[in-house]
């Protein structure tokens, strides 16, 4: 079973004005098959934290440490933390292209094993795990997210995680921008990867709605770069009742 342990991480973004910090000492342990939901409001570092574990240059940690499976994950290069099992599906998922849908994915695949993966057996991979996530066989010679509308960006940011199997899932609000069919459709994608390789999720959302249907094992309250608060499911209910108000207050 895979670990993510995150201690005490400070991370910091250059803006117009200077050096600005997002991160204040996050702590937090995602285990293999746990769903792990980061909630809180705009401008908290939640995304923050997803572009820092996967390693955007954008982003400099100048405290704490990142482990997955024990291995340093801060002194890895982008590439390597993908191929040590680490997934970052983008909130927004940039155009690539020249490049189909088909090729992306098996170059991605072979990168991460280190090997091609037998054709036979890919094209039925693929084709099923399209199915699954009701996407047109033509959406494979499309290339990479170019002219795709937001539902199907996410399709294929779940139809990745699927394919390639990683050993930890960063979600960076899937939710955003899909109506209920593809909101459904999309987490059961979710639902299917955890049930088939035991993969562990850090699903960053404002919204309980995907939580209706990807059951989150615990729900983080973040505000002002770190947890404020930490419980089970119920939190989330309890949030989408009250809102972040007396986090934000605690936090000023």
């Amino acid at each position: 079973m895979s670990v993510l342990e995150i201690k005490n991480l400070h991370a910091t973004v250059e803006t117009p004005e200077g050096t600005k910090q997002i991160l204040k000492g996050v702590d937090l342990t995602i285990r293999g098959g746990e769903t792990h939901a980061i909630m809180g409001p705009n401008g908290s570092g939640k995304s923050t934290l997803a572009y820092a574990l996967a390693g955007h240059p954008k982003y400099e940690i100048t405290e704490g440490s990142v482990t997955l499976d024990g291995e340093d994950v801060l002194e890895m290069s982008v590439d390597e933390r993908a191929r040590a099992g680490l997934f970052l599906a983008m909130q927004y998922p940039v155009e690539v292209p020249g490049v189909t849908v088909s090729n992306f994915l098996r170059t991605a695949k072979t990168a991460i094993d280190g090997e091609a993966p037998s054709l036979r057996t890919w094209v039925k991979d693929v084709k099923g795990a399209m199915d699954d996530l009701r996407m047109d066989p033509a959406f494979a010679e499309r290339n990479v997210n170019e002219g795709f509308s937001g539902g199907e960006k996410k399709r294929h940011e779940i139809l990745q995680m699927q394919l390639i199997k990683p050993s930890m899932a960063i979600l960076d609000e899937t939710d955003s921008g899909l109506d209920v069919d593809a909101l459904r459709i999309v987490s059961d994608g979710v639902n299917r990867a955890k049930e088939n390789t035991d993969v562990g999720i850090m699903l960053i959302t404002h919204y309980t709605r995907i939580l209706r249907y990807v059951k989150p094992d615990f729900v983080h309250v973040f505000v002002n770069g770190r947890i404020a608060e930490q419980g089970g499911p119920e939190l989330a209910e309890q949030l989408e009742s009250e809102g972040y108000d007396r986090f934000l207050a605690a936090a000023n």
